[in-house]
């Protein structure tokens, strides 16, 4: 465990309309002091997937990481997600979205590589189509984008999508807790508004993406799509061959710090 796993997290108002549903963060800044932006490696943003927190394996390895080669990192909880204030139910890619907007303007400064883990692939994209100007780099691990649509509507029985329609929701077993994912209207709805794979987004810099062959979640073949949606020339995507949709193990979870530092060097080059 490192030093900032054992700190408690600190916490800011949600977004305007929301902000009673306190955001959770722990942050970890190692620019020394009189060190300029224009000296030190982009920041590094952590954004989680579809109902996970902060404080899994791949967010606590990549604060380790930087905590050692002094990066500035920040990691966050969605509304209704760990540690967060707020209902998971209520939530959409429209509010979580709205989440990382105000941690990435409010909780930090200069250029930040986005490290996204499935959901947060998508909620990666759409801040790069937000906030051009402040992202340097991006590392998709399992990326989802559209996965409301594509994956969940799309896999859905007519009985299932009925009880959503005329119920508001559905629940869905999980293979991630004992608790079913609640699946709502809204939550589709709302994603359908947010679709990015038919859109060009222009950004030029380096991005890389991490994807298991064996990912049950997220087909590969989905997660390359994104490959079409950069402008950028510099993308590269890894198929792991054996990689479940975690990407956890020892050898995946070296591959993302080395990933992480491959992106962060060509940021600055």
């Amino acid at each position: 465990m490192n030093s900032n796993d054992r700190e408690k997290p600190e916490f800011i108002d949600g977004p305007p309309g929301r902000v009673k549903e306190r955001i959770a963060y722990r942050s970890l800044s190692t620019r020394s002091e009189g060190q300029g932006a224009d000296q030190a490696l982009p920041g590094l943003i952590w954004l989680g997937g579809f109902r996970s927190d902060m404080m899994g394996s791949k967010a606590s390895m990549v604060a380790g990481y930087a905590e050692r080669f002094g990066q500035d990192y920040l990691r966050f909880d969605y509304s209704g997600h760990g540690e967060s204030g707020g209902k998971f139910r209520d939530g959409t890619i429209s509010s979580w979205t709205e989440d990382a907007s105000l941690v990435l303007e409010q909780l930090t400064s200069g250029p930040q590589i986005l490290i996204g883990s499935s959901m947060g692939g998508w909620i990666s994209m759409l801040l790069a189509l937000k906030h051009p100007g402040r992202i340097a780099g991006m590392v998709l691990i399992a990326p989802a984008p559209d996965f409301t649509e594509d994956l969940m509507w799309a896999g859905m029985d007519q009985a299932a999508r009925k009880e959503i329609i005329t119920k508001g929701f559905a629940e869905t077993p999980s293979d991630y807790s004992d608790e079913p994912d609640i699946i709502t209207h809204a939550l589709i709805e709302d994603g359908r508004k947010n679709l990015v794979l038919d859109k060009k987004i222009t950004f030029n810099g380096p991005v890389r993406i991490l994807q298991g062959m064996k990912d049950q979640d997220v087909p590969w073949q989905h997660a390359i799509k994104a490959v079409d949606c950069f402008e950028s020339s510099d993308v590269v995507v890894s198929l792991i061959k054996s990689g479940d949709h975690r990407l956890s193990t020892v050898e995946d979870l070296k591959r993302l710090t080395d990933t992480i530092e491959e992106v962060s060097k060509r940021a600055v080059s």
